[in-house]
């Protein structure tokens, strides 16, 4: 079974079990349409691919720890998108939640989907005890303050905010607990794995930023344009395009080079160079780059 089948089994399989019978029909609805509405799934692939690394020894709780970062993600998406931060009408080529629900049913399918992420993996970790708390912690620290994905947004709400900071909390953190998840899960000391995460988030908030610039709404399956709309911090703003480029590719091989010793490194190896292509195709940025000359012999900045 490949990694992104079992997280979309591990998915619906967690997801129908929480909501259970009897909730209000159209908030599930809209929970289920902000979950399973597509998606890469790339925190659940790595906290899986991390546990087949460390040997995968419970892979129940590596499910529910895969499961409930994704329905963290999720939430965030659903906020992410309303009027109050960026208006977005579609998301992975659909429409948003609160343009197909309404904006009050979207507030209330994020907040249900942040309690359902505990929920799940609570109700698998009881059987592992000794690991929950770790996992639990693990997950409130990617998502709460002082450095989640909570506080990762709320930078946008500041009148000013360094790029680093805001890219490690607003994307990076929650890829950081993915790797340690997929540790934790196994029982196995998360620290080696949290570089991983660490390179890998940067990595693709980079590449956000550059897909923000290169590619159409019919492309990213959202609203294009959004940094510069909302005069958010950017990468390709603060490093020029070409600048942004070649910092997303120096993360990506920094991701792979951190990647511990293992039986698996190989396939961990292919997955970040997989995401690498997918995030950012060369044939996208040379397209772009042919239509916009101008652009390429901009001057950069270096990365830092």
């Amino acid at each position: 079974m490949s990694l992104m089948t079992r997280a979309e089994h591990a998915l619906s399989t967690h997801f129908e079990q929480a909501a259970g019978t009897g909730a209000p029909p159209r908030l599930v609805a809209a929970m289920r349409h902000a979950v399973f509405s597509g998606g890469a799934r790339i925190r659940p692939q790595l906290c899986m691919a991390v546990a087949t690394a460390c040997g995968d020894n419970a892979p129940q709780l590596t499910n529910a720890a895969a499961v409930a970062l994704e329905l963290m993600h999720c939430a965030s998406l659903v906020h992410d998108d309303m009027p109050a931060f960026d208006n977005a009408d579609t998301r992975r080529g659909l429409p948003t939640v609160h343009k197909a629900f309404s904006e009050p049913l979207a507030l209330l399918a994020g907040d249900g989907l942040i309690v359902m992420a505990y929920r799940v993996l609570l109700q698998v970790g009881v059987q592992h005890p000794e690991r929950l708390v770790a996992l639990m912690d693990n997950l409130t620290t990617g998502v709460g303050l002082p450095h989640g994905i909570v506080a990762g947004q709320a930078w946008e709400c500041e009148t000013s905010a360094d790029l680093g900071q805001y890219q490690r909390a607003k994307t990076g953190a929650l890829f950081v607990s993915a790797t340690c998840a997929g540790a934790l899960s196994c029982g196995v000391t998360p620290e080696p794995w949290a570089f991983l995460g660490q390179y890998l988030g940067e990595a693709y908030q980079v590449a956000d930023d550059i897909r923000d610039v290169i590619a159409d709404a019919a492309t990213l399956g959202k609203p294009a344009g959004q940094d510069t709309l909302h005069a958010r911090p950017s990468s390709a703003q603060a490093l020029g395009l070409t600048g942004a480029i070649a910092h997303f590719d120096h993360l990506i091989d920094q991701a792979a080079a951190s990647i511990p010793a293992c039986f698996h490194r190989d396939m961990l190896c292919q997955l970040v160079q997989h995401e690498a292509e997918r995030l950012v195709p060369k044939a996208m940025c040379e397209g772009y780059f042919k239509a916009h000359p101008k652009v390429a012999a901009a001057p950069i900045s270096a990365p830092h």
